[in-house]
């Protein structure tokens, strides 16, 4: 998996140079270089990439940022900037000739304001953090990843995250006010701001999500919602994937957005119910969680709405919460799907495609079809309500062959997803999973704007390099292999 740096190995005076130079401007604990130091820092959630970088920076303000990137430039060495690195497509994979910038030392949070609901705060701030400190206002931060007690708000800026309640509330960048971003010249810039909206282009918008291949974010002004006065989770079982399918386009047709609303499969259930015992029903072949929140008599009416349509579609069972208790034990179960299916196999591979959700069914037909194809079992776990879908494959990497096997597999989801008018990721970032498949889903015009984006603020390629946007040559090498292997086998699917 991967291909070849494109940094050449640094001379032993090089090295010393730079180490010499990040020694005057950090604290001696937060400069690592010693193979025992650096090894923990090899990988980030995806863990069939690894690399052991040079020397490993932990700064903890904003000076030191703005310095080692200076140092960094000066002496041309790549910088991968990291957060809790529990990032699942690669984002954080050093450079062995490079510096990996870590910021999970500076985790303050340095303002709340309740009347204004807003939150300023460092980016190696945890997610959970933040609500559990504005929680006495009344308040709390909408995005919710699955990680979300232990990912950093900065790395779900450079990923755009997400989580279970993104259909209503919206992902990282609907969330955000404001940043503080260092250049790789070490200029400060502030992007955003509080008011309505800003004179001149996006740019914020465009930082979010750019995997630290633009800069380093070093502060973020995030927006804080009033905590609903009340929540409740109507629980669906169906005979059938199709049918429960059909149930989600059937609420969203309705015009009613839930403030979640998600899908697994009895492969998924299965494993979630022997790990945190959720109270799933296992007869079921899919079921359906969807969440509404509000007023009590909001969420009274959209409960008995939701229900009429599940019943309406074909619901084997359909069980409301009865208390808040049970309305997180409903989600406990859902946020627990990756490690449950981790404990039932050595290895899983989490893949992350969006599609439009009237071809929903059509696309898990088509990765059951690859299941068989490729003899891997693929438990599927997703956010119904806009399309992003988490297949787990299941395999073990001990097995010659397997991981390989694997890889195809997951590669051949993400063109299906592209092929049915998605996407290759929803929230997980391109990274160094799916910069392949980048070739597939975008033209070469396309991939030039980007590469040109990405010069505007970075020359030199120094800024997370070799990762989410593939060189020209690199999808010509893809497509010759694409043409090897055979063509997507589902020509009879219908095409967007």
């Amino acid at each position: 998996m991967g291909k070849p740096e494109l940094f050449p190995a640094l001379s032993t005076a090089d090295r010393a140079a730079l180490l010499t130079r990040l020694g005057a401007v950090l604290p001696a604990t937060s400069l690592l270089w010693s193979a025992e130091d650096t090894r923990p820092y090899e990988c980030d959630g995806l863990s069939a990439f690894r690399r052991v970088p040079l020397a490993v920076v932990l700064p903890e303000t904003e000076q030191q940022v703005v310095d080692v990137l200076r140092i960094c430039r000066d002496l041309k060495v790549p910088v991968v900037p990291r957060g809790a690195g529990t990032g699942l497509s690669g984002g954080a994979l050093p450079m062995t000739e490079g510096v990996t910038l870590g910021l999970s030392k500076m985790k303050r949070i340095l303002a709340v304001d309740p009347l204004a609901r807003t939150a300023r705060v460092q980016p190696g701030v945890r997610n959970l953090a933040i609500s559990e400190a504005v929680a006495p206002h009344g308040l709390y931060y909408a995005p919710d990843p699955s990680s979300q007690i232990a990912c950093s708000i900065g790395g779900n800026i450079a990923e755009n995250s997400g989580g279970v309640h993104c259909l209503k509330y919206g992902l990282t960048v609907h969330n955000v006010h404001a940043l503080r971003m260092v250049t790789i010249d070490g200029d400060i810039v502030e992007l955003g701001g509080l008011g309505l909206d800003a004179a001149g282009y996006d740019l914020m918008a465009l930082a979010i999500g750019s995997e630290g291949m633009l800069g380093i974010v070093t502060e973020i002004t995030v927006k804080l919602l009033p905590k609903p006065v009340k929540a409740q989770v109507v629980l669906a079982a169906f005979d059938s994937v199709v049918k429960a399918g059909e149930a989600v386009a059937a609420v969203i047709g309705a015009g009613i957005i839930p403030a979640g609303l998600e899908m697994m499969d009895q492969l998924a259930t299965r494993a979630v119910e022997q790990f945190v015992h959720a109270g799933y029903p296992l007869d079921a072949a899919a079921i359906l969680l969807c969440e509404s929140d509000g007023t009590p008599e909001e969420v009274a009416s959209e409960i008995a709405r939701v229900i009429d349509i599940m019943r309406n579609c074909g619901a084997t069972e359909v069980r409301c919460s009865r208390d808040d208790a049970e309305r997180l034990r409903f989600w406990s179960g859902r946020k627990s799907a990756f490690p449950a299916v981790g404990r039932l196999v050595p290895d899983y591979y989490c893949m992350d495609g969006t599609i439009p959700k009237k071809n929903l069914a059509a696309v898990l037909d088509g990765i059951a079809r690859l299941s068989a194809q490729h003899g891997m079992q693929c438990a599927n776990v997703f956010h119904a309500g806009d399309g992003n879908l988490h297949p787990l494959i299941m395999f073990d990497a001990n097995v010659p062959g397997q991981s390989e096997t694997a890889e195809r597999f997951g590669a051949d989801i993400l063109e299906l997803c592209v092929a049915m008018g998605g996407t290759i990721t929803g929230e997980h970032g391109v990274g160094m999973e799916k910069i392949d498949q980048m070739c597939v889903q975008f033209t070469t015009p396309e991939l030039d704007t980007f590469h040109a984006v990405k010069r505007a603020f970075d020359p030199h390629r120094l800024l997370n390099p070799d990762k989410a946007i593939p060189t020209l040559a690199r999808c010509a090498d893809y497509g010759a292999m694409r043409v090897s292997r055979g063509a997507l086998p589902f020509p009879e699917l219908p095409r967007f």
